[in-house]
């Protein structure tokens, strides 16, 4: 099974390597279906100081989001996952020539990576901007926000942690908000909500007027485009999360 990683090797290699390289994140075991467990690899271990707080940003395009976090918060770890190789390729080189110890960059689905790979309540926050909305109907599965994406985001994320998203794309906000709606109040007569709605708060490295900094918000902002952002707070499950 090869469920998380493109099948491209990732270009950096080298001793200090920016990119996650293949025997970090060894082969899905074949029973990882009926064993979930059994595929997963803590993203803290990546670093130099495991212990610090992990973020995620889900498609970092070319690092500007990652290369002014990591910057300005030296004491939090940041992996970025991106799919896009050409855009990969670049955003591992700014990242090096920069020298931050506390970024990563893995070349894969995210989404895949997620629901396979990531332990249980070990991701602070999880950071998505922009994604592709995939107008055409027939794409619309294709999309990020999807209600087993935000369950896999639940079972990640620490608890009181927080998915942040932004998007410029009037129809995929409509539908997030549509798959939002499945883990925000009860989904079944049974079902907790998993989530809470909160403001989006910009980090301080974002520009004045600016919610994220990335180069297509800029990109966006020029061509005057309404943007929409929410931050989804995780609940805690009645029982599930004892003792943490």
């Amino acid at each position: 099974m090869s469920f998380g990683l493109s099948r491209n090797r990732p270009l950096d290699t080298a001793p200090g390597r920016v990119a996650v390289a293949p025997e970090e994140l060894p082969p899905i075991p074949d029973d990882a279906r009926v064993r979930p467990e059994s595929a997963r690899v803590d993203p803290r271990a990546w670093f130099p100081d495991p212990s610090r707080p992990l973020e995620i940003e889900i498609g970092s395009g070319k690092g500007t989001f990652l290369l002014q976090e990591a910057g300005a918060r030296p004491g939090v770890n940041f992996l970025g996952i991106e799919y896009a190789r050409e855009f990969f390729a670049y955003a591992a080189d700014r990242i090096r020539r920069h020298a931050l110890p506390n970024v990563r960059l893995l070349h894969a689905d995210a989404a895949a990576f997620l629901h396979w790979r990531v332990p249980d309540r070990v991701v602070r926050v999880l950071h998505l901007y922009f994604p592709d909305p995939w107008p055409k109907s027939r794409h619309h599965k294709r999309r990020m926000v999807q209600e087993q994406f935000l369950r896999d985001a639940h079972r990640v994320l620490e608890p009181g942690g927080r998915l942040r998203v932004v998007t410029d794309h009037d129809g995929y906000w409509a539908w997030m908000t549509g798959q939002f709606a499945r883990v925000l109040g009860r989904t079944d007569a049974n079902e907790a909500p998993l989530f809470g709605l909160e403001a989006f708060d910009p980090p301080a490295s974002a520009g004045q007027g600016e919610l994220v900094g990335s180069n297509f918000e800029r990109k966006y902002a020029r061509q005057g485009r309404p943007f929409h952002a929410v931050a989804l707070v995780r609940l805690p499950l009645p029982g599930a999360d004892r003792g943490v």
